[in-house]
């Protein structure tokens, strides 16, 4: 069976490449390559949200991830970042949903919203849902990031 990781993180930095990297940080994922993925859970996975993510193997290698992330500029004019991963489960295959923005109750609700239709699209059965969300003020004196990542297993070496 394949544990699926779901940590969030967020960060500050001067610019927002680096204000992501930190979010990354905040997460423990910010040391492999993602490689995003759009959004089924395997029929065998288990889903265990973390507040970090272990170790998930060495430095560099690649990892796959379905990924929530909302950077928010010195210049914008909005008070949060936030972002939101939300997802279905039941006795086969199941579902994640993100979304992203600046007001974190609309985030969750749009992520939610998405997880039904998607739900509504295939015919499998859906026993538990869930989300969280990653929110972050944003204070105007430099870039913010949130981020909610769902982290498939171990990561694989790139070559």
């Amino acid at each position: 069976m394949t544990t699926i990781h779901v940590a969030g993180g967020i960060g500050r930095a001067p610019t927002a490449m680096a204000a992501y990297d930190a979010a990354l940080a905040d997460a423990n994922l910010h040391n492999y390559n993602l490689v995003a993925v759009s959004s089924v859970i395997p029929a065998d996975a288990e889903i265990e949200v973390v507040d970090r993510a272990p170790d998930l193997g060495p430095a560099g290698n690649r990892l796959t991830v379905v990924e929530g992330r909302s950077v928010v500029g010195p210049e914008a004019a909005v008070e949060t970042a936030a972002t939101a991963i939300a997802w279905a489960t039941g006795p086969g295959p199941g579902l994640f949903y993100e979304a992203s923005g600046t007001d974190p109750d609309a985030v969750e609700d749009a992520a939610r919203r998405g997880l039904d239709a998607g739900c509504e699209l295939r015919e499998w059965t859906f026993t538990d849902r869930d989300a969280l969300v990653s929110t972050i003020d944003a204070d105007g004196g430099g870039h913010t990031a949130a981020v909610v990542l769902a982290a498939y297993g171990d990561s694989e070496p790139i070559c």
